[in-house]
């Protein structure tokens, strides 16, 4: 792997770039949704490129350069020659596909295929866009003016009681009761469905969402997380730490 400084193109209108480069290389955002690519790309032994990228002071936006490479100005994003991809689950599917003998990803007929669709298309589908909103949520009212904080307090308050705590505690409770009899989401071994939920699942502990009663959930955390492509994935990233020192701090 080849490390070295940030890309700057000119802002992409397609799916497709004049990207010099002829190495799978991800653009990396420090603490973002990137570290499941460079978790994958670990655990696949592949060879690539990493170019990381700081978030802007005070805004904490991703810098322009990091901007124009991505089609939709969101991490994560990879670069692979002529393509340019967003999207964690379009990129871990473009990235699995890349690597035929993997087996990260159960084949059509496995057993494990239909529980593996669950849980991969979950994690964003469904928990981390909960989990995105009801974070804004909470920034709104908390960055509103004081005048009109109360009433905004109310009407997220409202929101996230209405919608987002109920769909993601009834996901939250599925996992517990899923892990209780499963190593993985998937099953008896690692798959992809780890890396895309592993994330949004470490958020979830640094923020303070996550019960600390979800005793089978935290053990499934810190079982994910002494896998050694994750901590080769931490030690390129630098910055992110991970879930397993707050959880030790849980007892």
């Amino acid at each position: 792997m080849k490390a070295c400084g940030p890309f700057s193109k000119n802002a992409l209108l397609s799916f497709k770039t004049d990207n010099p480069d002829t190495m799978l290389t991800l653009h990396h955002l420090e603490d973002s949704q990137s570290i499941r690519i460079l978790w994958l790309l670990e655990e696949l032994g592949l060879d690539y490129e990493l170019k990381s990228y700081a978030r802007e002071p005070g805004t904490g936006r991703a810098p322009e350069a990091y901007r124009a490479i991505s089609p939709l100005k969101t991490a994560p994003a990879i670069t692979d020659g002529p393509v340019a991809l967003a999207e964690s689950n379009a990129i871990i599917e473009y990235i699995l596909d890349r690597a035929p003998e993997q087996t990260l990803r159960p084949a059509a007929g496995d057993p494990d295929r239909t529980t593996y669709l669950f849980w991969f298309h979950a994690a964003q589908g469904s928990y981390q866009s909960a989990m995105t909103g009801r974070h804004i949520n909470a920034l709104s009212a908390e960055r509103s003016e004081a005048a009109h904080r109360r009433f905004i307090t109310t009407v997220m308050s409202l929101i996230d009681n209405g919608f987002y705590a109920p769909r993601i505690g009834a996901l939250m409770e599925t996992m517990e009761d899923h892990l209780s009899k499963s190593a993985f989401l998937a099953g008896a071994r690692f798959t992809a469905a780890d890396i895309a939920f592993g994330y949004t699942l470490q958020k979830a502990v640094l923020r303070g969402d996550l019960p600390e009663t979800f005793d089978h959930t935290r053990s499934y955390i810190k079982r994910i997380e002494d896998r050694p492509a994750w901590k080769a994935a931490l030690r390129k990233d630098g910055s992110f730490q991970g879930a397993t020192g707050r959880l030790q701090d849980w007892g």
